[in-house]
């Protein structure tokens, strides 16, 4: 009879346990923020699509894509990947990395303004490299979608 009676409550504990909260207080939003980012985190997307994606800068490469065509081993490719922000507000590149350790990307820390270019500069070390490389540099700003890339391709001869 005990465990009979302590079956029924355990079963009713969890089943109110499981029950959907209906409170709308729960989640609150978090406004306001002195980081040096903070503005950026207030982006005008939401998980499912984006809501008004001309408030967002927008990032347009001239080049997206560099055949540096046949190289020595050894040798070190360097290209600048120009770009336009060709959105409303400014663009701030937030970071850039690449697909592998051979790659440097250095990128502009400060805001471009709207209509404004720059560049992504990039630094292939062939050392160790054979054949055909494809080398991608994921570029990360306010913008949608949030991640852009450009590619350094080419063929890399032993000496």
């Amino acid at each position: 009879m005990k465990n009979s009676l302590f079956l029924i409550a355990l079963c009713g504990f969890f089943w109110s346990s499981c029950q959907n909260d209906n409170n709308k207080e729960a989640v609150q939003e978090i406004r306001g923020g002195s980081g040096p980012n903070s503005s950026l985190i207030r982006n005008p997307v939401s998980a499912d699509l984006p809501l008004d994606t001309n408030q967002l800068a927008r990032i347009t490469y001239t080049e997206p894509e560099f055949d540096f065509g046949e190289v020595k081993e050894g040798e070190v490719v360097e290209h600048e990947f120009e770009f336009t922000n060709s959105g409303n507000i400014p663009l701030t590149i937030l970071g850039a990395r690449s697909s592998c350790g051979c790659t440097v990307p250095e990128w502009p820390r400060d805001p471009i303004q709207p209509g404004g270019k720059g560049v992504i500069k990039a630094k292939f070390n062939t050392e160790g490299k054979l054949r055909e490389q494809k080398k991608t540099i994921y570029i990360t700003a306010n913008t949608y979608p949030n991640e852009t890339r450009v590619m350094l391709k080419g063929m890399v001869h032993a000496q």
